[in-house]
């Protein structure tokens, strides 16, 4: 099985880059990795991490200061031993623009090294015709661009639906099919993640480094990902994770995807209101937020927390995760009605699983799971060797 993060549409050929080249990046770009996953670690710590000498350590970080790369700042003292620096993205440094297409709005940011949304725009879809609302994001990418002087180096789109390579194929909530997503900064690598997807690879990468995780959130529909030692599962064209149209759901209900019995339509405000007796609602997540506390919705919420669990056992039994991470309402679900769905979730388990399950946790990242994510892909495209050749032919003294 291959692990895989969302590929970007313009990948750069790696031939670009000379063996030569990619030699005397490896530890630059190792450092830089480090420093992403550990804002403010010490060149000491770093040194260690990387098994380098520290005045091996010393001239790397050196190098990437001249290159508007890292940054450095005096660590507080410890006791003994010969002071140390701690390490930082540049304030001049390389960029990315990310981007989440939501259900109703989206937004738009800067996301620099070490993670943080240093400038952030939002607006509501005008119109769900998707010219427009691409129209409206691609403006609000060039004005926030155009404020950092050609530092943004790649854009990367959550969105939701079901994403392979650079189009949207099906968004059954924004009633999207067969969408291709153009370059928002022309001549900028491009990256484009279904929003669950991107949503557990932040939750892996940041709340459990290393380790392999099921993420699962319900927005409108169920989603998620299996994410390995912080590389997303997505299969062989991006569009794999697609948990929510496993056949986990009741069969003589169809699903907007195409098919029947999807989980997707069996869990969120949708499947409350139909096991209500009513018509399906404008705002199913809104729904479902008031399902969750409402009396006369009870039985309602316990079937579908009843699919929850079933379905998340399932994709134990099949996945074989460290930790289950629910995101969205999910755990407000879970929380909701836990009996039905703690009682779903260990009888649907395998025997020998029963007695040291993988913990079951809520997400770390709320909300803003979705954009994060968005930012690791961007990143993931900066910190190669084509990334980082293509940052330094910009500054005045590369040659």
């Amino acid at each position: 099985m291959q692990a895989r993060t969302p590929a970007p549409a313009d990948d750069p050929s790696p031939a670009k880059v000379g063996r030569a080249e990619a030699a005397r990046w490896s530890g630059a770009l190792d450092l830089l990795k480090l420093v992403r996953s550990r804002p403010g670690v010490t060149r000491a710590e770093a040194a260690r991490a990387m098994h380098v000498g520290s005045g091996t350590a010393t001239e790397i970080s050196a190098r990437l200061r001249a290159l508007d790369l890292l940054a450095e700042a005096p660590a507080p003292p410890t006791g003994r031993g010969r002071p140390t620096t701690t390490l930082h993205a540049h304030p001049e440094g390389p960029l990315a623009a990310v981007v989440d297409v939501r259900y109703a709005d989206w937004v738009v940011a800067i996301a620099d090294l070490e993670g943080t949304l240093v400038d952030t725009t939002t607006g509501r879809h005008a119109s769900k015709r998707p010219e427009r609302v691409f129209a409206d994001i691609r403006a609000a990418v060039g004005g926030l661009a155009s404020r950092y002087d050609g530092r943004v180096q790649a854009v990367s789109i959550s969105a939701t639906g079901t994403v392979r390579r650079n189009a949207i194929v099906q968004s059954s909530v924004l009633g999207w099919r067969d969408l291709e997503v153009a370059p928002l900064l022309p001549g900028v690598p491009q990256a484009l993640g279904n929003d669950a997807t991107l949503a557990g690879l932040a939750e892996a990468r940041r709340s459990h480094p290393g380790r392999s995780v099921l993420y699962l959130t319900i927005e409108v529909g169920i989603g998620g990902i299996f994410v390995d030692e912080g590389h997303a599962v997505t299969g062989a064209t991006g569009a794999g994770g697609e948990f929510g149209h496993a056949p986990l759901g009741d069969p003589l209900v169809a699903c907007p995807c195409g098919a029947h019995g999807c989980w997707d339509v069996a869990v969120d405000g949708r499947a409350v209101a139909r096991l209500r007796g009513e018509d399906e609602p404008e705002d199913p997540r809104a729904y479902l937020i008031e399902a969750l506390v409402d009396p006369e919705s009870r039985a309602a919420v316990e079937e579908c927390a009843a699919v929850l669990g079933r379905g998340t056992a399932g994709l134990v039994n099949i996945l074989d995760p460290e930790i289950v991470c629910l995101g969205g309402l999910a755990p407000e679900l879970r929380r909701a009605a836990r009996e039905p769905f703690e009682h779903a979730y260990g009888t649907g388990l395998m025997g020998f699983r029963r007695d040291d399950p993988p913990r079951i946790l809520s997400s770390a990242l709320g909300p803003d799971a979705p954009i994060l994510g968005a930012a690791e892909a961007a990143w993931d495209m900066i910190l190669t060797e084509n990334g980082i050749a293509a940052w330094t032919e910009r500054l005045p003294d590369s040659a």
